[in-house]
């Protein structure tokens, strides 16, 4: 099983990284990290195939991903 790690306080949202999971199991967090935006996270960590697609697109390298 993967576990993928998101840097919530870094995060600005843009969204590439729920545009490109397989599985659509990263989503919008319902609160605002410091800079004031909806940090990205998983939802379903049991569903995650550990691609490191969200990792290689996100911007920002807010997102770890381990196997």
């Amino acid at each position: 099983m993967a576990k993928v790690t998101f840097n919530e306080q870094k995060c600005k949202g843009c969204g590439l990284c729920v545009s490109v999971c397989p599985k659509k199991i990263i989503s919008f967090a319902d609160n605002l990290n410091a800079k004031g935006f909806k940090p990205a996270q998983v939802v379903n960590m049991d569903e995650c195939i550990g691609c490191a697609s969200c990792a290689i697109i996100c911007p920002d390298c807010v997102i770890e991903v381990e196997r």
